[in-house]
């Protein structure tokens, strides 16, 4: 058995043990139990949508934001891209002093809850907070979400701010030692106690009140902290139950990653998504490594439950820089742009653009609004690693069509020169005659008996489906 095959065994063990299964995958439980109060209306497909945060980190803007709901609304949302979601420090009005304890100067109401940094969003002004954001986006059509850190202020501490609809204030809630090991922004909350359930409560609360439909809740699902925690399962629990008493349908994606596969169960149970690495930025080495993260994860792929290989760092993106690195575009190829997207369509993954879409060029565009490839990655089922990679290059996938009549191949190169790719019938399960569609060139290449091979080019994939021929 090989180390993947062997992780899977391992993890069915675990959930066998630890949750209710159907078909080798969780179920959904009862909302009294903390499931998503409407099964029926999360995520059923992965979602699809734009983050900010790769093109511009911790300080976008009002303007950009509405920039970039709006091309999605002209170019992407008939293709079935819907979510506009502000990522990180949306609450600073200057953002790049962040990352400094001593910087308290954070938007923030008087029971602790962070509101839009007015500067950057002025229609917040007023403490309106994203409301007036949210009912822009909503009228072209699409959704709305933001992100947040784990925990509460600490400015919000140092004030000792009174926490909404209890006696509490921050200094009885906060577990100062549950720190996040990247950002000084926030502290940790003892949801033990009920005031800490409360300020979450009370968060979700506000943000069902500005219309939020997509929670990205940061330093949750990885952690690494003086307390010692791998995984906040604490505080996710705490944050999907407020969000579940709110009454509006949102969907929590957790971030960051690796997300443990020990807590596949849990994550399951009280979020949407959630990322399967840290960070994924443009270039090959890290796209590469999400080929042994879809393997694993595959198995817990359905809907509601949608494990996240990452946004996708297309077109222009670092626009203000970020870190030593200057604005630039993507720097994967074109045909590496192309291995990336049908990784995550056969591992049905979220697909979260994280690029500027107003100056996307047509290319990328027409990467990103290819129907025969979003469709496997919204309706495929039965999507597995069907050959591992051999020498450390090639590697197939398969899945099926939703009506089982048809199945996808994807054939990958991950080696430096071009290489033929095959699978037989009999490793596909399928026999007699194929007719076979090449699905991002969108036509026919005939019919095949046997086995199909197509030459691929370095870092280079394609995507098939296979029809039976009568």
């Amino acid at each position: 058995m090989t180390a993947g095959r062997k992780t899977k065994a391992v993890l069915a063990a675990i959930l066998l043990a630890g949750a209710a299964l159907g078909s080798g995958r969780p179920r959904a439980q009862s909302a009294s139990a903390g499931q998503a109060a409407y099964p029926d209306r999360l995520a059923i497909t992965p979602p699809m949508g734009w983050n900010s945060y790769d093109a511009y980190w911790g300080d976008v803007t009002e303007q950009e934001v509405r920039a970039n709901a709006k091309y999605m609304a002209e170019h992407l949302k008939s293709y079935g891209w819907k979510y506009i979601v502000v990522d990180y420090y949306w609450y600073f009005p200057h953002p790049q002093r962040g990352l400094s304890e001593e910087n308290l100067e954070v938007g923030m109401d008087p029971y602790g809850r962070l509101l839009p940094a007015v500067n950057r969003f002025p229609s917040a002004a007023g403490g309106k907070g994203f409301k007036p954001l949210a009912d822009y986006v909503h009228s072209l059509g699409l959704k709305f979400g933001i992100h947040i850190m784990r925990g509460i202020p600490r400015a919000a501490v140092a004030r000792n701010l009174p926490i909404l609809g209890t006696r509490a204030h921050a200094a009885d809630v906060v577990d100062p030692g549950n720190t996040c090991s990247w950002s000084t922004a926030m502290y940790g909350v003892d949801v033990s106690k009920p005031a800490g359930r409360a300020y979450y409560d009370s968060m979700a609360q506000l943000y069902a009140s500005w219309g939020v439909d997509f929670i990205k809740a940061d330093d949750m699902s990885q952690g690494s902290n003086p307390k010692g925690e791998t995984y906040h399962r604490p505080e996710i629990e705490a944050l999907r139950k407020a969000m579940n008493a709110t009454g509006r349908p949102m969907v929590l994606s957790l971030s960051p990653g690796a997300t443990p596969l020990a807590d596949a169960a849990n994550v399951s149970r009280f979020s949407q998504m959630w990322r399967m690495s840290d960070d994924m930025w443009d270039n090959w080495p890290e796209v590469r490594r999400q080929f042994d993260l879809t393997r694993d994860w595959e198995q817990f792929a359905g809907p509601h439950h949608w494990p996240d290989a990452d946004m996708l760092p297309l077109g222009r993106i670092r626009i203000r820089g970020y870190g030593n690195r200057e604005p630039d575009r993507t720097q994967l190829t074109h045909d590496e742009q192309t291995t990336m997207m049908t990784l995550w369509s056969m591992a049905r993954s979220p697909l979260m653009m994280g690029g500027d879409l107003p100056s996307l060029d047509s290319w990328t565009l027409a990467l990103l609004t290819n129907p025969e490839v979003l469709a496997v990655d919204q309706h495929s089922i039965g999507n597995r690693e069907l050959l591992e990679p051999e020498n450390g290059r090639e590697a197939v996938w398969e899945a099926k069509t939703r009506d089982g009549k048809a199945k996808y191949v994807a054939l990958f190169n991950r080696g430096k020169a071009a290489a033929e790719v095959a699978v037989t019938w009999p490793e596909l399960g399928v026999a007699g005659k194929q007719r076979v569609r090449d699905l991002w060139q969108r036509r026919d290449l005939g019919v095949y008996q046997d086995r199909f091979s197509e030459t691929i080019p370095p870092h280079g994939a394609g995507l098939y489906e296979l029809l039976p021929m009568p």
